[in-house]
C-alpha cells in the first residue's frame, strides 16, 4: 500500500447524508464540476432526486476532505447490496439506471486520498466493490497503484462508445460507409414520404419541454408494455423529471429529436459533461420502426458529439454487445467491477463473492438456455 502518514493526516473521511439540509451541496457540486473522470450520476443534480425517489434508505456519500480548508477530494455514494445471490457487500451506488462507478476524483487526490476512503468505507464490512468502473479512468488508475495486492477485478466487459477529434470523425465515417450506411441513408430518404425531416438538439429549458415528448414516445412501444419505461411507474417519472430539470439548468444534459412532419419518431436524452457525453435513454415511434428510427437518431448524436468544444468522447451506457449501437459507435469502452479486500475479514469476503457471483451467473445462464427453448 503507498500511503503518506503525513498526507493522511491531512485528510478526514465522513459518511454524509445526501438528503440532508447539512449536506454541503456546494463543497459536493465543486468536486463534480472539477472531477479527473466526470460522472453526472454522481452529482448533487442526478443523485439527489434518484435516492429521494427511488434508492433505499442507508446510503450515504463517502467523502475524504481536507481537514484544514474543507475541501472535498474524492466522494462516491455507498451501501450495502447483494454481490451475487445472497452476500452483502459494502458498495459504491452505481445502477441500471446510472450504470458508472467511478468516484469523483479531484484532480489534486491521489493514492493517499484513495487510501483514506477506501480505509474509510470498507473498515466495517472488509470488502468494498465498485461497479462499473472504466478501466482507464484516472479513478481506477489510482486505485490500483495504491492498493495493488488488494484488488481484484471481475465482471470485466466492453461497451458501446466513440472518440472525439479525428479519431471520432474516422469512426463516424466507418459506421455510415459501405452498404449498410447506403441503406440507412436510403430509409432516412423515405421517412420524407411522412413529412420534411428535420433533426433538433436542444438543451437547457428547451430539454425540460423535449424530455415529456421523450415520456410519451417511451411509453407508448414496448417498454410501456413491458412497465419499464420512465412513466409507467411514479417514483421513476418524479425522479427523472426532477434529475432533468436539475441538469438542464446546469446546461449538462442534450436532446436530440428526429421528426417527421410534426410526429416525433426518435429521441435520445445525452448528459454532457467534462468534455464526455453520455446516453442515457433512447426512445422511437414504433409505428416508424421500419425507417431504423433508433439508428438515425444514435448517428446524428455521433455528429453532434463531434460537433462539441473540447470534446473528448462518449461512452453509450448501452449493454455489451447490444445489437444496434455497437455497429454504429465502433469504440470501446471496458469497465469492470473492482473488489477490495481490507484484512483477512476483507479477503475471506472476497473469496465468497466470487463463489456467490458464479453461482449467480449459472443461474442466470440456465434461465436464458430455458428462454431460448422455450421460444422455440
Amino acid at each position: 500500500m503507498i500511503s503518506d502518514p503525513k498526507a493522511l493526516s491531512d485528510l478526514e473521511f465522513l459518511l454524509s447524508d445526501p438528503l440532508s439540509d447539512r449536506c454541503p451541496v456546494e463543497s459536493w457540486q465543486a468536486l463534480s464540476g472539477a472531477a479527473a473522470d466526470p460522472n453526472p450520476f454522481f452529482g448533487p443534480a442526478f443523485l439527489k432526486p434518484y435516492l429521494q425517489h427511488m434508492a433505499p434508505q442507508g446510503i450515504r456519500l463517502a467523502v475524504v476532505r481536507n481537514r484544514a480548508s474543507g475541501d472535498w477530494l474524492l466522494a462516491a455514494p455507498v451501501g450495502m447490496r447483494r454481490f451475487g445471490l445472497v452476500l452483502p457487500v459494502k458498495t459504491v451506488w452505481a445502477t441500471h439506471y446510472a450504470p458508472l462507478g467511478t468516484p469523483l476524483v479531484h484532480p489534486v487526490a491521489g493514492p493517499a486520498e484513495i487510501t483514506c476512503f477506501v480505509e474509510g468505507v470498507a473498515r466495517s464490512g472488509g470488502l468494498l466493490a465498485i461497479p462499473y468502473l472504466p478501466s482507464g479512468s484516472r479513478a481506477a488508475r489510482l486505485l490500483a497503484e495504491a492498493l495493488p495486492e488488494r484488488i481484484h477485478l471481475v465482471s470485466r466487459a466492453r461497451r458501446a462508445a466513440h472518440d472525439g477529434g479525428a479519431a471520432g470523425k474516422a469512426q463516424l465515417e466507418a459506421a455510415c460507409s459501405g452498404k449498410r450506411g447506403k441503406e440507412w441513408r436510403r430509409l432516412f430518404r423515405r421517412l420524407g414520404d411522412h413529412g420534411p425531416v428535420r433533426f433538433e438538439s436542444l438543451s437547457g429549458a428547451d430539454a425540460v419541454a423535449a424530455f415529456e415528448e421523450f415520456l410519451a414516445v417511451e411509453a407508448s412501444g414496448w417498454k410501456g408494455r413491458a412497465g419499464t419505461a420512465l412513466a409507467s411507474r411514479p417514483d421513476t417519472v418524479a425522479f427523472a423529471r426532477a434529475a432533468v430539470a436539475n441538469l438542464a439548468g446546469e446546461r449538462e444534459i442534450r436532446i436530440d429529436l428526429l421528426r417527421a412532419g410534426e410526429k416525433l419518431v426518435a429521441a435520445l436524452v445525452s448528459f454532457v459533461e467534462g468534455g464526455w457525453s453520455y446516453s442515457w435513454k433512447i426512445a422511437y415511434d414504433e409505428d416508424f420502426a421500419r425507417y431504423s428510427p433508433g439508428v438515425q437518431i444514435a448517428l446524428q448524436a455521433f455528429r453532434e458529439n463531434l460537433a462539441l468544444t473540447g470534446f473528448k468522447g462518449a461512452d453509450s451506457l448501452a449493454v455489451p454487445g447490444h445489437s444496434m449501437i455497437e455497429p454504429l459507435w465502433p469504440g470501446r469502452l471496458e469497465t469492470a467491477t473492482m473488489l477490495i479486500a481490507s484484512g483477512a475479514v476483507g479477503d475471506a469476503k472476497r473469496r465468497l463473492a466470487m463463489v456467490d457471483l458464479a453461482a449467480e451467473q449459472t443461474l442466470r445462464q440456465m434461465a436464458r438456455s430455458v428462454k431460448r427453448k422455450l421460444r422455440k
